[in-house]
């Protein structure tokens, strides 16, 4: 279960939100971000999950690293570590939103390759090698041996190929609208890459957005076509048109769906804040 960081809400929300992923069935609770968007900031909502709950893992999907320093978010992460007791995995990934890279004043230009040579620098710097010659190591250190796991938030082959050498799996976004046509083969491809880098099998997990209850197609379609809207009208009006998942019918069909095409997890996304999100999508796949 995702939070509805990317949707207005309060301390209280926030806080029945963690209570209730952490008391139901969820294995994981995520946090994604956006920087250009009325969003919750990433590591705040995270550090704080981390503080209310103390079963689910806790999950970035994703974090937009080479919009970043590599050595701040190595930092924060390995403290979410530590407050979470090694819950932590880490996603991460390049986005697609030159805005939030001019926000943050990064370049957008080479963001793959920059992406590469952050991983390493965060792995280091949780193995506890100073970033530079004289320096101390920036703590604190991990819990986790060797830092979080780390996911990839890519598709296609290029950047699946790129992700296979360091990722331990691949957080996609095959499914966001609810389509889950060509999965299988998405899948098969991409463990085709972890297989030809010579690593294990990759974990695979991918993302739906959902609405549940009165309105919930109505509140699914405005989401999702304020979420795209960065790319354009005719991107949003696909968005609205596109999304499915707002009845227990088709999440629990999207979830089988994902599950017979090879997905370990699958995270849902909230298009409301309404903490009753949890409880109803929870009823609709029978968990």
């Amino acid at each position: 279960m995702t939070l509805p960081t990317m949707l207005a809400h309060d301390r209280a929300t926030h806080i029945d939100w963690c209570r209730a992923v952490d008391d139901g069935p969820w294995a994981t609770l995520a946090v994604p971000e956006r920087v250009t968007y009325p969003s919750h900031d990433m590591t705040v909502q995270l550090a704080s999950a981390a503080a209310l709950t103390s079963r689910v893992r806790l999950s970035t999907t994703i974090v937009v690293l080479p919009a970043h320093d590599a050595v701040d978010i190595a930092k924060k992460m390995a403290s979410v570590d530590v407050l979470s007791e090694g819950r932590l995995t880490v996603g991460v990934g390049v986005g697609g939103r030159e805005h939030d890279y001019q926000a943050l004043g990064a370049s957008f230009a080479n963001r793959w390759a920059t992406m590469d040579a952050q991983v390493s620098v965060m792995r280091s710097v949780w193995a506890g090698e100073p970033p530079f010659a004289g320096a101390d190591p920036v703590g604190p250190p991990p819990v986790q041996a060797g830092g979080p796991a780390l996911m990839a938030g890519v598709m296609g082959p290029k950047a699946t190929a790129r992700a296979a050498k360091w990722a331990a799996g691949i957080d996609g976004a095959w499914t966001i609208f609810g389509d889950t046509s060509g999965l299988a083969d998405a899948i098969a491809a991409s463990k085709g890459w972890w297989a030809e880098a010579g690593g294990a099998a990759p974990k695979i997990s991918t993302s739906v957005w959902f609405a549940l209850g009165d309105d919930a197609q109505q509140q699914l379609g405005d989401y999702s076509a304020s979420y795209m809207k960065i790319f354009g009208d005719e991107m949003a009006d696909f968005a609205r048109g596109a999304v499915s998942a707002s009845n227990p019918d088709a999440l629990a069909q999207i979830a089988h769906d994902c599950e017979a095409a090879g997905v370990d997890e699958l995270y849902l996304v909230p298009t409301s804040a309404d903490v009753d999100q949890v409880d109803l999508s929870a009823q609709a796949l029978d968990l």
